[in-house]
């Protein structure tokens, strides 16, 4: 069973990235227990912080 964050507060949720080798980058936020993988550093970071909107977006009120 997924521990996903059930707050709607943005600065609750980290976005690490890290840069594995030329052109790969990875993004990961531990409290949605996701990873994103690209090729650019603002790819992921962007893709990281449309992930954590759509999840709070997605909470009930």
């Amino acid at each position: 069973m997924e521990n996903k964050s059930t707050s709607k507060n943005r600065t609750d949720y980290e976005i690490l990235i890290r840069k594995r080798g030329e052109g790969e980058y990875t993004s990961y936020c531990p409290q949605l227990n996701l990873l994103i993988k690209g090729t650019q550093h603002e790819e992921v970071a962007g893709l990281m912080e449309e992930a954590v909107a759509k999840h709070i977006s997605e909470l009930p009120e």
